[in-house]
């Protein structure tokens, strides 16, 4: 008798990227230090998606034809657009977020330097403007951290360097 095993994918999103993806795969990123990881997801629907912040505001760019995944401004509402595309409510979506640090320390306090902080908040801001509730965050301190994303169980595992592992 073959027992019936359902294999789950882990969807990797790369830096300034994003994906979506549907359970029971688990989506994930690495590399955030200064970036925001944003996961938005339908529960009932199984579906999520996840931007890898770089930057907090598209207004930096300084050409026309730029990478519109790597601004809080411009990805948050193509991952919107997607995750409804694959089958999400938009009323129905959610939010956690992670990253966000502030990765060096600087003798002057120029709002520039504050790259991380800066990335929290815009990325916080849009989610408020699109009318997603963030349902919990790790975000801040000094740390790098990689995120992975389980569908199934709406859990964020948040592997942070020198702390081991979270879940929010």
């Amino acid at each position: 008798m073959s027992k019936l095993v359902s294999s789950s994918t882990v969807v990797k999103v790369g830096i300034a990227d994003l994906n979506v993806t549907k359970a029971p795969n688990k989506i994930r990123t690495s590399g955030l230090g200064s970036c925001v990881g944003a996961v938005i997801y339908d529960e009932r629907k199984q579906v999520a998606g996840l931007a890898h912040v770089l930057l907090p505001d598209s207004k930096l760019a300084r050409q026309d034809n730029f990478n519109h995944y790597k601004y809080a401004d411009t990805a948050i509402p193509i991952l919107v657009d997607q995750l409804v595309d694959l089958g999400a409510r938009r009323n129905l979506l959610k939010a956690k977020v992670a990253g966000g640090a502030q990765m060096f320390q600087f003798s002057s306090g120029t709002d520039l330097m504050r790259i991380g902080p800066r990335n929290v908040e815009a990325v916080l801001e849009k989610l408020e403007q699109l009318s997603i509730p963030v349902l919990a965050s790790d975000v801040g301190g000094h740390a790098g951290r990689t995120i992975e994303f389980d569908i199934q169980t709406s859990q964020l595992k948040i592997r942070t360097v020198n702390k081991g592992e979270a879940f929010i």
